[in-house]
C-alpha cells in the first residue's frame, strides 16, 4: 500500500508532508521530549491530521523523509503553504518559529536566508506590512 492510499490526496497529503517534516526535525537531536511532543500535537491539530497519522509518522518518522528542492521557488512554496496553515489561527510562538526555521533549512535555504525568509514571512502573515510593501505588491499585481 502506498503512502497516498493510506493517507488521501491533495491538500491534506501535502499536509501530512510538512508535519511528516516537523517531525522528523523534532526528532533528529533523538528522542522526542514532552516541550516537542506539545508542539508537534498543535501542529497536527493545524494541519488536521488524525490520531492515525499522528501515530504512524510519531511511529517512525524516518520513513517520511524531508523534501529538498533546487528551485527556490518550489522551496518558498512549502514554507507559504506551511505558513497558510500556522496563521489560520492567527497565532505563531517562538517555539513554531524556531521549528519553522529548522524546516527551511530542511528545505535548503542557508540559515542566514531562512532567518530573514521567516521574519519577513511572519510580518507578512501577521499583516504587519509596511505601506511601501503594500503598495509594491498592489502594483505587482496590476502589472
Amino acid at each position: 500500500m502506498s503512502f497516498s492510499d493510506l493517507f488521501g490526496s491533495g491538500e491534506h497529503l501535502r499536509n501530512l508532508s510538512h508535519f511528516a517534516s516537523i517531525v522528523n526535525l523534532a526528532a533528529v537531536d533523538g528522542e522526542i521530549n514532552n516541550d516537542e511532543e506539545l508542539l508537534l500535537k498543535r501542529f497536527a491539530r493545524k494541519l488536521d491530521i488524525s490520531q492515525e497519522e499522528y501515530d504512524k509518522v510519531i511511529e517512525n518518522p524516518k520513513a517520511f523523509p524531508l523534501s529538498s528542492y533546487n528551485s527556490i521557488e518550489r522551496r518558498l512554496e512549502r514554507l507559504h503553504d506551511l505558513f497558510k496553515i500556522i496563521f489560520a489561527d492567527h497565532i505563531i510562538d517562538e517555539e513554531e518559529t524556531e521549528l519553522i526555521k529548522k524546516y527551511a533549512i530542511g528545505l535548503g535555504f542557508s540559515s542566514q536566508a531562512s532567518e530573514g525568509i521567516i521574519k519577513r514571512s511572519i510580518q507578512i502573515f501577521s499583516g504587519q506590512l509596511n505601506f511601501e510593501d503594500y503598495r509594491y505588491l498592489l502594483e505587482k499585481e496590476n502589472s
